[in-house]
Order: C-alpha cells, then structure tokens, then sequence
C-alpha cells in the first residue's frame, strides 16, 4: 500500500514535524532582535561622541541661531494642520537659559556652517557656541594671528597646568593631609603639605592668566577664562581623519574620566570599575559556597526527603525577586554586621558608621547570596553528569572518598562550576535595586582602591553602570542631554558583561580540554 504524503512537508525531515524549523526560526529571531538592540545603542550612544556640525540658522524675522542640529519631528497643531521642527543643541545656558531649541522648518531662511564657529566645553554651564574674536593676558588684548592656532596653544598651556595641579592635589597633598589627621604629625610631613599647596597656588595663578573673547549668534560678548575650558574644536573646519581622530578622543575620555554636571558630562570610569570589582568580588565569594553546597547535596547528603526539600528550596530562591535580597541585606549585612563591627571596631568615630552603611563588602555579599542558588544548581547538574563508574574506579583503586572528591570528582565538573559562575556573572552585573539599598552611590567619583593601607577599602560606596543608567535616565535635568548617554552607558554595561562572560567560557573550554586530554592518556 502507497503512503500518502501530505502537501507541504516535502522538505521536513521525517518523523520529527515542524519542531525543528520552529526552533531555529526562534533562535533566528533572538540573534536578530539581540543585533537590533546593540545595532540601537551604538547608534544612538557611539554617535554622540562625533563632532557635529554647527549651523548658523537664519530665521523668517532676520534673528539668528548657531547650534548643532540633533534630529526632526512631526507635530500637529492644535487646529490639525502638520507641522515639522527641527531641535537644535545651542548650548549657552547661561545665556540663554536653555540649551537646547525646537526651530519650525519652514521659518528658516538660511542655513550656514561657516568655519569659524567653535564649541568649548565647560567645566560649569556645559557648552558654548560661539565665534571667537580675540585673545586676552592678564585682561590686555592681544593682536595674535591666526587666532584659533594661538588660542589652541594657549589652552593646551592651561590643560598641562591643570593636570600638574590635579596630580599635585591628588598624589601629595591628599596622601599627607590623610597621614596628619591621622595623628602622624611630623615636621618633614607639613613642610612638604605647606611647598605643595604653594606650588598648587602658583599653578593656579598661572592658570587664571589667559582668557577668550567671544560672540553669541544673538551679538552678546563675553570673555571666557581658559581656566574654566576643558576643549575647544571647530567641527566646521575639521577633516573626516581629524574628525574621527575628535571621536576617539571622545569616547577615551568618556571611558577614563569620572561624571561631571549630575552625571550628565563626563565619563564613566568609576562606575565601570566599581562594576568589574563587584562582579569579582562576588564571584569569589560565591563560587567556593555554591560548590561545597552543591557536592555537599549530591556527593555526601543522604538522598532522602530532606535532602528533596533542601533542593527544592534552593530553586525557589533562584526565583525570589531581587529587592528581596536587598532588603535582607540592609537588615543583615549593613545594619546587624556592619553595626556591630562599628561599635566593636570604630566605637571612638561612632555615631558616623563605618561599616554600619552601605558599601562594596555588602553588596558583593548580597549579590553571592542573590547568585548562590545558580551556582549550586549548575554544579549539582555538572555532578549528576559525571559517570558512577568514576566514582567505583577510584574507590576498587584505593583511594579515599575525599580524594575521590578532590583528585576525580571536582575536576570532572569544573566546566559545569564555571557555567554556573557565567550564569551568576551575567545576572549579577546587571542588578540594580538591591544595589540601592546596600552601597551604591549616585557620585562617587574616587574608586575604592588607592595606595592607602589596606588598599582595597571595603567600606566605601562605589558607582554601578547599571545604577548610573537608572540615574541619569531618569533622575537628569536634562533629559535630551542625557539621552545619548544612557544609550552609550547601556552599550558600555552589555560589553563589560560579555568581557567578564567570555573570560569564564574561555577559562572552561581550556580546563574541558585539559581534562579531557588528560583523560585519553
């Protein structure tokens, strides 16, 4: 008898439906929907750091604006008829009090991008757009030509300067004024406090020297200090190789530098630290636990109900929403731990807390308690793969259960161990809320680690990418500045995480190959 084929699975393979196509439509549309959204945020973020162009925009009525144009929208009228704007950044809030302006399109009657516009950048007060006019020394005009070369030369002057001061600041002067107030009163100690803040005083003179003289698109003047400039750029009259040499710069400074103006100017680098050093922190606290509580179930326990009931509550504490963990931290680690070691260990600083307040110690502690089950559940399912027969071998060859363990076992499930801290890793690194509760700070630009005894400072809040994305998006002043920054901050927390996934993926294809060259001898 003929077996009749049913139109439309000609292509299938047989016996096994449309299961497999289903599948790999599902994983295609994951990879599509991943490349989508970090397609989105390097857009919209990596973008931000291009030097846009400034155009001079002359309006219907003869007024006249200079800024960057950022995008266009259609609107609607209160009477129904279509409207498009066009929003520009314009920067000068001081002197326009606001730096950003919706243009109607068809109001503008001239558009220009003349060469000899410049945004600086401020350290208060954000952007200026302006055209430079004149350089000025102690207050006296000078006659320099060409001007932005001479004014390029003078500002590079005031950055060198301001860098020495900082290092002075930061290297010598923090370090003694730390040793002094620690009751270190010694006379070489505030002979070389008093010749640095000297020197930080002449620095600073020297800095206050120079000044800029400029004009706004609406005619007002003013004189900038080069003190108060952290860059200035023509992006007019820049080439596309100087342009993208602009871009690098930028985006080194956002990777290296700390937040400036509530965190919407400046760079990242403590967040991303304190990011990284968490995540390590929490690794290594919660991987021996997870482990030993994972053989511990398989390996030692008794299989009975009890041990059932344990393996049941471990994964329901992989579900438990992470705020929950959070709170139980501030209850336990920060105000019980952290409480007592202050009024045994501080009792003379008391009522200003040490460790009775958040900080990078609790919250690697509530993140190791938040991952703790992944780990054990991982391991356990490593364990339960490795053969019995192993297990007899090693025993009918004379070794203890405790080498057996150590020699056998636990090597054969390391890859398993290390699948489990990528899976901790990938979901600790991006947690948030019991962040808020236990030690993350919205500013805290110096990280925890100096060259202060004992280096590593556990105490001490830190920065979070995830955190800053949730201040800046939605605690910012200004939301359009900000914006670009959440998209580049979000790009910047997927790379650490992949950066921190791929360095343990690797680490367990290396220890899987070892153990199983090993194993074919």
């Amino acid at each position: 008898m003929r077996r009749l084929r049913l139109p439309g699975r000609a292509g299938l393979p047989r016996g096994e439906g449309p299961w497999p196509w289903l599948a790999a439509g599902s994983l295609a549309l994951s990879l599509l929907m991943l490349a989508a959204l970090l397609l989105l945020l390097a857009g919209r973020g990596l973008g931000h750091f291009w030097p846009a162009p400034v155009e001079l925009v002359t309006l219907d009525d003869g007024r006249q604006l200079a800024g960057q144009p950022v995008r266009e929208e259609r609107r609607q009228t209160l009477q129904g008829s279509p409207l498009r704007e066009r929003l520009y950044r314009t920067g000068n809030r001081d002197l326009d009090g606001e730096a950003w302006r919706w243009v109607e399109v068809t109001s503008i009657a001239r558009r220009e991008r003349p060469d000899d516009w410049a945004v600086i950048e401020r350290q208060r007060w954000g952007e200026l757009i302006v055209r430079p006019l004149a350089l000025e020394e102690a207050g006296r005009r000078l006659a320099e030509a060409p001007l932005w070369a001479a004014f390029a030369a003078r500002l590079e002057r005031v950055l060198s300067l301001r860098a020495e001061r900082d290092a002075l600041r930061r290297e010598v002067i923090a370090p003694l004024a730390r040793r002094l107030a620690a009751g270190h009163d010694d006379a070489e100690a505030r002979a070389r406090l008093t010749e640095a803040q000297a020197r930080v005083g002449e620095l600073q003179a020297a800095m206050t020297r120079d000044a800029l003289v400029v004009e706004s698109a609406a005619g007002e003047r003013l004189t900038v200090p080069l003190e108060s400039m952290l860059a200035a750029w023509r992006p007019n009259a820049m080439s596309p190789p100087e342009k993208l040499a602009a871009w690098g710069a930028n985006l080194w400074h956002f990777l290296s530098e700390g937040p400036r103006a509530a965190n919407t100017a400046g760079g990242v680098w403590p967040a991303i630290f304190g990011t990284v050093l968490m995540v390590l922190l929490m690794s290594a606290l919660v991987t021996p636990f997870g482990v030993l509580a994972a053989v511990y179930l398989h390996e030692v326990a008794p299989q009975g109900r009890l041990t059932g009931w344990v393996r049941i509550a471990v994964r329901n504490l992989a579900g438990v929403p992470s705020i929950v963990y959070g709170v139980f931290g501030l209850g336990v680690f920060v105000y019980g731990i952290g409480g007592r070691l202050d009024d045994w260990l501080f009792a003379d600083s008391l009522p200003s807390p040490t460790f009775g307040t958040g900080g990078l110690l609790w919250a690697s502690l509530t993140l190791a308690l938040l991952t703790l089950p992944v780990v054990i559940v991982a391991t356990e399912e490593g364990l339960a793969r490795i053969p019995a027969q192993q297990r007899e071998a090693a025993l009918a060859l004379g070794a203890t259960r405790a080498e057996m363990l150590r020699r056998v076992i636990l090597p054969m499930a390391l890859p398993a161990m290390l699948t489990g801290v990528i899976l901790a890793i990938a979901r600790a690194a991006g947690e948030v809320a019991p962040l808020m509760l236990v030690g993350v700070a919205k500013l805290a630009p110096q990280v925890p680690v100096d060259g202060d005894f004992p280096y590593l400072h556990l105490e001490r809040k830190f920065m979070h990418l995830g955190y800053h994305v949730f201040d800046v998006g939605f605690h910012s002043g200004d939301v359009e500045a900000a914006l670009p920054l959440v998209y580049a901050t979000a790009l910047l927390l997927v790379g650490v995480i992949l950066v921190l996934n791929l360095t343990a993926i690797l680490l367990r294809h290396h220890l899987r190959a070892r153990h199983a060259a090993l194993r074919s001898r």
